[in-house]
């Protein structure tokens, strides 16, 4: 595998923030003229069905690719290893040898660039909205609106449409529901 434009997250679901992120890294891509690809990499792409990792890294990689629409990227599975002095080896058996990371996250930045990888730290923007855990209770409390256009409605304000219908049309919504600890139907 080739060295790339590495962007990597556990899109748990993939959100704004995400989007943003991406658009950055695509931005450098524009800017400085490289010829790296963009590799899209989804972490914890074996962790076991939860509140906090409700989507399969295929579900998460369905969700990345309705957003991409024709832009080119690859997409890469990256399991834990819940080592994080030894996480960059253990990711490049995944994403590939050194190129450059495009990240926003502090912890990610430093343990790639004691690894040796050119790290650009891209803005944070709305991270107090876009923060997965908030968007996941969000989606866990429209579970149960049966107004389905009043739910999307709202869940677009922090996540990009397209996404939020591929998750209404797959049902994959309402498995957050089945996770908590339930409720009446709202709406």
């Amino acid at each position: 595998m080739e060295p790339a434009i590495i962007v990597l997250g556990r899109f748990q679901p993939f959100h704004n923030g995400h989007a943003a992120m991406i658009n950055g890294a695509m931005s450098y891509l524009g800017v400085g003229d490289s010829d790296l690809p963009l590799r899209i990499c989804i972490g914890s792409s074996q962790a076991e069905q939860s509140l906090d990792n409700p989507w399969s890294a295929e579900e998460r990689e369905q969700m990345i690719r309705v957003w991409l629409g024709d832009h080119d990227a690859e997409i890469v599975h990256v399991p834990d290893l819940g080592d994080p002095p030894n996480y960059v080896e253990h990711a490049e058996k995944f994403h590939g040898p050194p190129g450059l990371i495009f990240t926003t996250d502090e912890g990610t930045s430093s343990l790639y660039r004691k690894a040796g990888w050119f790290v650009v730290e891209g803005d944070l923007v709305q991270r107090e909205d876009w923060q997965g855990w908030r968007i996941r209770a969000t989606m866990q409390m429209l579970s149960t609106v049966t107004e389905e256009e009043a739910a999307i409605a709202a869940l677009c304000v922090n996540m990009p449409e397209s996404v939020v219908r591929l998750l209404f049309a797959n049902g994959w919504q309402r498995r957050l529901f089945h996770m908590g600890t339930g409720g009446e139907p709202v709406g």
